[in-house]
């Protein structure tokens, strides 16, 4: 990456301001009018020429330059070298072939605008014969030329291909024959011809034609061309997994991909990384692109609507997106029409969610005998309940979702209309998502010239959550399961809710979960525009607009008699609202061609403007005196009212070019400049380059002919991206508010700084290598494709202490770097291809990091509620390992737990602490089997991490025994008398001693998990006709049915924060849930 003091981006963003865009816009589309307007009408079919002695090969070119006529002929008749003289002005192009075949024995066929010249000699030699000669001219349904289709005549058994510029010659029987035209990732046909014709063929895409198209940065590309680490999950993955969140099926089905639920709750959410995390104070989260537009929201895409997903994993394929792409890049491609009639499908499921596993705590017997042991006294006789309150709060959860969709279309106009929705329970009572959404993709083909087209979507959804991911004194739910007394029921007699008789500030779970009234308002619409023109051939240029508008609003109220907190507040009620919007310009001109067969030759530039808008505000309010308004307005003192605004913008100046040899050699190249507001005046602009080669070894002379090998490729790139995911003001010197003052007797307004100024700071740069090997063998039945990489983030965007001196404590710099490396495999294998279909798809993945310089400081994150930090950052080790103390059991004689005295001073303080765990795994894997026989299909799912640790944070709760909160079964086997051995140490009352950070919570985090088990069956044909339909089938499907694992918590992937540095500890987290779904897909 390199680093150019250019003019500020605030200049030239003044140039390309909305005003200006626009009328830019404006003059653009009316310049292109005039110039096509001009182009039709001064385009006239006449052919002037003035040649002796000329080539036939030449006049033929001078003819389609003219005319854009295509002249066909066989590549035998140029050979020939014919020679004409030609003296012709102004004539059709009718008469100039004419003229120039009139002394040759030559004639031809005007098809459209195709010119097909064929041999008079062989034709009458045809026709008097047995046999007959039949040429034509195969294209795809846009017209361009498909050269190497297979065609083959039904009665001679006789085939050829088509050439370089789609021709073909035959030989049939002469009264008539069938003839089969058959290309990889089309429609094969078979069509009845007669002696003498001249064909036209014109092929259309299969589905399978999706696969070996991959969708990447501003356009796509074959997939046995593309030199970068790219992994693609097609629309079939979402079919076989019902969910709601695109990456739950995600999950386990690409290499080097990392996706982690960090609850299990519907509205929770995931992680994503993509070869490991690559900053540590700057997002780490990809950039997910929707169909051309950049976005970070992904929660409400229907995936029902996902054609396709491509991950752009190493810097040379994620280049083309420069600033944003140093943490991979996410491609979603929706559902577009296609050319046919209209087809009318109608998608519903429901199931039922329940959780998998229930933690074991004390009973009413053993509460009552741990309070008696660490002294806590009450009027017991008071309380004789036995409530099991995972009972009272868990529940078995419904889900259902329903969508329909229409799409079709003809040549001209291809449309896809979807509406769905969705309802899904949280496992947890109260908590559920509802959400609508509605999808428009339409394209429209003017003429030869111009195509236009939209994508357009929009989403409401209604989300009441819950608190997880902290411990009980925060209100989490899940913590107060665990931890309420079983000796209380849910309610007073009084109709108020219970609460700990030892300490009444902490209600029982179900008041944290009833008690209170809440829910977000969301709602998105989101797309684009784009307008495609063929210039001339082989030249296109594409504009596009996209915009995308969020909003979200949020209602609470606590009433002020039935809980506690209410009591004590009389009644608490908040609103506060969110909005962002962002719009996206976006220009860029391609240009390819072939040329002498064997040189393939693309190129592109463009430029991209983009501005991003946000706010948000609060309010709340306490004292209220009924229940009869429940909005802040009802209260009688307010409190913590804020709100912010803030703004960035980026520019871009984006380039590629590749270069094909003979299908065997492949050249790449990227280039970006970047420009972003959030980083100082000299530093704003950077540039990212990348480079890749690739050798498809397979097409050498000493491999081509080996039957069983299809493709072998080996590929080398290397690239720069960067990383500007920090605060939209982060070079700025800020201030906050709230510091008040008084003069005059009056209150002003104050404020004080908060960050100091650093003009110096600038791009986070990640450089990666990455060498890959495609195999495809026995006729692409086996596919394996390798990559290793490596990768180093330099420049982090770390927050370093300052001397206090300075009035702040830290601020934002460029120091550090990061490193990752690693190993990926993927296999796919077709193992019956007959009746009985089995494939089978494997990926297992290898990443190690290492923290670099990071200006000499040690990072502590994960903070344990009434303990301390339980991650660290620091030099030469992993991102994120557990830090705390080495226990080494308990004293036998003092019950407390014995901790290694590193530095021997015979004290255990904060220098006897040390790496106990390691939270990055050392392989993650996925794998599928997919069966079919006749109408029935199983498709068999499991993923698993393997050789992680897990801080369970839970437990230091649950084990603690020092305060009035129930504990876990284990502490059953608790010291009490001299002499006892066990591991778990003795309870005493207001001390954490014994439940501090150390390795006596690291668990082994490894899993394998039955992720998914879907069993279908479709309808026979014969009864689909009867019953006027055109595909309908039914399904089974299970989720999450089963965890291998040795980790004590509710589920081994849970990670209750969401920072870089801390990851891997579960605290009180929301469980996975087990499903059971039912299904049915009909097409009319």
């Amino acid at each position: 990456m390199i680093f150019s003091p250019l003019p500020g981006i605030a200049k030239l963003h003044a140039i390309f301001s909305w005003r200006n865009l626009l009328i830019m816009r404006l003059v653009l589309f009316l310049m292109l009018a005039v110039f096509f307007q001009s182009y039709a009408t001064g385009f006239a079919q006449k052919v002037t020429i003035s040649k002796k002695e000329a080539s036939l090969e030449s006049v033929f070119r001078e003819i389609r330059r003219q005319t854009q006529y295509n002249v066909i002929c066989d590549a035998s008749i140029i050979k020939r070298q014919y020679s004409v003289s030609l003296n012709i002005k102004d004539v059709s192009v009718e008469t100039a072939i004419a003229e120039c075949l009139k002394s040759l024995p030559l004639t031809y066929l005007i098809e459209d605008k195709n010119v097909i010249i064929h041999d008079k000699k062989s034709m009458l030699t045809a026709a008097g014969t047995q046999n007959a000669l039949i040429k034509g001219l195969v294209t795809d349904v846009s017209g361009g030329v498909l050269p190497g289709v297979a065609v083959t005549s039904k009665s001679t058994g006789k085939a050829t291909k088509t050439d370089s510029d789609g021709t073909f010659v035959i030989e049939i029987l002469q009264s008539s024959d069938e003839l089969t035209f058959s290309y990889v990732g089309f429609k094969t046909q078979t069509v009845k011809v007669s002696a003498g014709q001249n064909l036209k063929i014109v092929m259309e895409e299969s589905l399978e034609q999706l696969k070996d198209v991959v969708v990447v940065g501003y356009g796509t590309q074959k997939k046995k061309d593309v030199l970068g680490a790219v992994s693609v999950i097609t629309s079939e993955e979402f079919e076989d997994r019902p969910s709601t969140n695109m990456a739950y099926s995600m999950q386990g089905k690409a290499a080097g991909v990392q996706i982690v639920r960090p609850s299990g709750k519907p509205q929770g959410g995931f992680s994503m990384r993509v070869r490991g995390t690559t900053s540590v104070t700057a997002g780490s989260e990809p950039l997910y692109v929707i169909d051309g537009v950049p976005t970070q929201l992904v929660y409400d895409i229907n995936p029902n609507d996902i054609e396709s997903i491509s991950i752009l994993k190493d810097a040379s394929s994620a280049a083309i997106y420069g600033a944003s792409g140093a943490n991979g890049v996410v491609l979603i491609t929706t559902k577009r029409g296609s050319v046919g009639k209209a087809r009318l499908n109608f998608t519903a499921y429901s199931g039922l969610s329940k959780t998998g596993k229930k933690l074991k705590v004390l009973d009413r017997t053993g509460y009552l005998s741990l309070m008696d042991e660490l002294g806590q006294v009450a009027n017991w006789d008071n309380f004789t309940a036995n409530t099991n309150w995972h009972d009272e709060v868990f529940r078995t959860a419904n889900l259902q979702n329903y969508q329909l969709t229409v799409d079709g279309g003809t040549e001209q106009t291809k449309y896809y209309i979807s509406g769905a929705y969705a309802n899904e329970q949280g496992v947890v009572k109260s908590n559920a998502v509802q959400r609508g959404t509605f999808k428009t993709n339409l394209d429209q083909k003017i003429n030869d010239v111009l195509t236009v087209g939209t994508s357009v979507s929009y989403a409401r959804w209604f989300d009441r959550n819950i608190v997880d991911n902290v411990g009980s004194g925060n209100a989490g739910v899940i913590m107060n399961v665990l931890t309420a007394p079983p000796v209380i029921g849910i309610y007073n007699e009084d109709g108020t809710f219970t609460a700990n008789p030892l300490r009444l500030s902490f209600n029982n779970p179900v008041a944290y979960i009833d008690g209170s009234e809440n829910g977000y308002h969301n709602s998105r619409f989101y797309g684009n525009i784009y307008a495609n023109v063929n210039i001339v051939k082989g030249l296109k240029f594409r504009t596009m607009f996209g915009y995308d508008n969020y909003n979200s609003k949020y209602n609470y109220f606590l009433d002020p008699f039935s809980t506690d907190w209410g009591r004590v507040n009389r009644g608490i009620a908040t609103f506060s609202t969110e909005q962002s919007e962002y719009w996206l310009s976006e220009n860029t001109l391609e240009y390819k061609t072939i040329f002498k067969e064997k040189h393939a030759f693309e190129a592109l530039a463009g430029f991209t403007s983009q501005k991003k808008y946000g706010e948000s505000s609060s309010m709340l309010s306490k004292g209220f005196s009924s229940t009869a308004v429940k909005t802040v307005n009802g209260g009688s003192i307010f409190d913590k009212p804020s709100a912010t605004r803030s703004q960035r913008s980026n520019l871009s100046l984006l380039s590629r070019i590749r270069y094909t040899y003979d299908d065997k050699y492949l050249l790449s190249s990227n280039f970006r400049a970047d420009a972003s507001s959030v980083f100082g005046p000299d530093h704003r602009w950077g540039y990212f380059p990348s480079l890749s080669v690739g050798w498809r070894i397979s097409k050498e002379n000493f491999l081509k002919d080996v039957d069983q090998i299809d493709d072998i490729k080996i590929r080398y790139a290397w690239g720069s991206v960067g990383n500007d995911a920090i605060g939209a003001y982060g070079w700025y010197g800020l201030v906050s508010t709230g510091s008040n003052i008084v003069q005059g007797g009056q209150v002003h307004s104050g404020t004080v700084p908060s960050t100091p100024e650093n003009k110096l700071l600038q791009w986070e740069a990640t450089i990666q290598n990455n060498i890959g090997l495609d195999v495809a063998l026995f006729g692409n039945r086996l596919n394996l494709t390798i990559d290793a990489y490596r990768k180093k983030t330099s420049h982090l965007l770390l927050d370093k202490p300052v001397p206090l001196s300075s009035g702040f404590s830290g601020a934002l710099q460029n120091i550090g770097n990061l490193e990752n490396k690693g190993l990926e495999f993927l296999i796919s294998s077709k193992n019956t291809t007959k009746t009985f279909k089995w494939n089978t798809d494997f990926n297992i993945s290898f990443n190690r990091n290492k923290v670099g310089y990071i200006g000499d400081q040690d990072v502590l994150d994960g903070f344990i509620t009434l303990r301390q930090e339980a991650s660290l950052i620091r030099e030469g080790l992993p991102l994120g390992v557990f830090y705390g103390y080495i226990a080494n059991g308990v004293d036998p004689q003092t019950g407390m737990m014995i901790y290694q005295d590193l530095n021997g001073d015979q004290v255990i303080d904060a220098a006897d602490k040390a790496v106990i765990g390691n939270p990055n795994p050392k392989f993650t894997y996925g794998l599928t089997n997919t069966f079919g026989y006749k109408n029935w299909s199983l498709s068999v799912f499991i993923q698993g991490v393997q050789g992680n640790d897990v801080f369970n944070a839970t437990r230091v709760e649950t084990e603690a025994m020092n305060d009035f909160r129930n504990q876990s079964v284990a502490v059953l086997d608790r010291w009490t008398t001299p002499g006892q051995i066990t591991d778990i140490p003795k309870a005493i009352y207001g001390n954490v001693t014994n439940s501090d950070i150390s390795s006596r919570f690291v668990e082994n985090g490894s899993y394998a998990r039955l992720k998914s088990v879907t069993l279908g069956y479709s309808l026979p044909k014969r009864m689909l006709g009867k019953l006027g339909l055109s595909n309908a089938s039914v399904y089974l499907t299970g989720e999450n049915l089963l965890t291998v694992t040795n980790y004590s918590g509710y589920d081994p992937e849970a990670s209750a924060y969401s920072g870089n540095g801390a990851f891997g500890i579960d605290f009180g987290s929301y469980p996975q849930s087990r499903q059971v779904i039912f299904g049915l897909n009909v097409s009319f």
